[in-house]
């Protein structure tokens, strides 16, 4: 039998996947959580050997929750569920060793079967999904990664100098290079883009 935790926060889209993979003869549904702290919590109660995982969560999201479970090496496979074809997120998901990284609009039968072969020690990543993140690669630095983040959070210069131990002429620097190599008139639209991107 193969036990399965379902973290998605739309609550008739978890219920509706519950239902339909506990239909399987192999598959039982352990729990479902709305976000991805209560994934976390049931993971680490049920020791499931599944957990498939929407990426856009509250309080902790989808990708976090993998990083976390691949820093406590635990034996549940991790598997992704996503709307989202962001070539950033598919970059963070394969730095977390996620079994699977599958798109929401399969069928539950093709997705019954990738789990089966997930159980069984393959890696099933959606072809899409792959082919765009390979196309769009994140042409930023960790630190300008890092940079542009805090600078999302709303956080100036000198506050994010501070906080990165940098000096507020090389943070500026930084978000130059940020602007030129995201093609961004300013801020908010590199911003912008890296968002759309799952970059940041």
């Amino acid at each position: 039998m193969i036990r399965i935790v379902i973290a998605e926060d739309q609550r008739m889209l978890r219920g509706a996947l519950g239902t339909l993979l506990d239909y399987e003869e192999d598959m039982e549904v352990i729990g479902q959580a709305a976000d991805g702290e209560e994934a976390l919590r049931m993971i680490e109660l049920y020791h499931p050997d599944i957990c498939l995982l929407d990426i856009e969560m509250p309080v902790i999201t989808g990708l976090e929750v993998a990083e976390a479970l691949k820093g406590a090496e635990s034996p549940c496979k991790v598997v992704i569920l996503t709307t989202f074809a962001r070539p950033g997120y598919f970059e963070r998901a394969m730095k977390a060793g996620v079994h699977g990284y599958l798109l929401k609009e399969e069928s539950v039968e093709e997705l019954a079967k990738a789990l089966r072969r997930i159980t069984a020690g393959e890696r099933m990543y959606a072809p899409e999904l792959i082919f765009n993140a390979y196309r769009t690669e994140n042409p930023l630095t960790e630190r300008e990664t890092e940079v542009l983040a805090l600078s999302r959070l709303g956080k100036t210069s000198r506050e994010i100098s501070k906080e990165l131990f940098l000096s507020a002429g090389t943070v500026r620097n930084y978000m130059s290079d940020i602007l030129a190599k995201l093609d961004a008139k300013n801020k908010v639209e590199a911003i912008r883009k890296a968002e759309d991107n799952g970059w940041i």
